[in-house]
């Protein structure tokens, strides 16, 4: 757990994070990270939920087409 000073930047406020943090959880300048509300505050994380909606899609399919899939890969 490291402090976090928030700034004003505009009309929004905005955290910087310890680089160390950053590189461990594959941040960069520029990166999306999603707020989210949880019962013990704000949670900031990279998890897109689009893209785990998207896998979860794929997954069905790639189950219920497991034969096609395979014969399409050789």
């Amino acid at each position: 757990m490291k402090a976090v000073t928030m700034r004003q930047v505009g009309g929004s406020v905005s955290a910087t994070i310890p680089k160390e943090m950053a590189e461990r959880f594959g941040i960069a300048a520029g990166d999306k990270v999603f707020a989210v509300e949880t019962e013990e505050g704000i949670l900031l994380t990279p998890y897109d939920p689009d893209f785990a909606r998207a896998m979860k899609v794929y997954e069905r399919g790639a189950k219920e087409y497991r034969n096609a899939l395979r014969k399409l890969a050789k």
